[in-house]
């Protein structure tokens, strides 16, 4: 039975984003199947936040999915952006670091989040002291560059220093 799961599961993410109609197909096969299967529970709620914005529901598969197996780390990204996107930071926060304490979790990869988390609070020096963390825990050169790429545009949005002008006089004033 393990493999025929499998077959679907793999059918499912050979497809996915592009044949929605045979990922849903392949994913309900599957749960029906093994309603536990960590990976189709993923799938399905990447399915429910990124194409049909259906955050509560994509919740309720990641959820079920983590409490199957902690350490199904094909949750992680797709759950935390999902929480990111339903503005739910509270729970971000603390699942990021509940995540951050699980052995075999991948650390760039939630540090990079946490940045994204502080830039959406506005809070750019915390968000570049997580880009920082997520650059010593990285081992690989592709996201390495993604990390660079998240660091520039946190910058961009940090507060510009005004500059201090002289008056005709030699009075300090401030730029504007």
């Amino acid at each position: 039975m393990g493999t025929l799961v499998n077959n679907y599961v793999f059918k499912a993410l050979e497809n996915y984003p592009y044949d929605l109609e045979e990922v849903m197909e392949a994913l309900n096969y599957a749960l029906s199947y093994d309603d536990k299967n960590t990976m189709a529970l993923t799938l399905m709620g990447r399915v429910y936040a990124e194409k049909l914005l259906k955050y509560d529901e994509a919740k309720v598969y990641f959820k079920q999915a983590l409490a199957e197996n902690i350490y199904a780390f094909e949750v992680y990204a797709p759950y935390i952006n999902t929480l990111l996107w339903n503005e739910d930071y509270k729970e971000v926060v603390e699942f990021i670091d509940f995540a951050l304490t699980i052995k075999g979790s991948d650390k760039a990869v939630l540090y990079l989040k946490k940045a994204i988390l502080k830039e959406q609070l506005k809070e750019y020096k915390e968000a570049l002291s997580c880009i920082k963390k997520a650059k010593e825990h990285t081992y690989n050169s592709d996201f390495m560059s993604d990390i660079n790429i998240e660091k520039e545009r946190i910058k961009g949005k940090m507060p510009k220093k005004k500059k201090e002008k002289t008056n005709k006089k030699g009075k300090k004033e401030n730029g504007k």
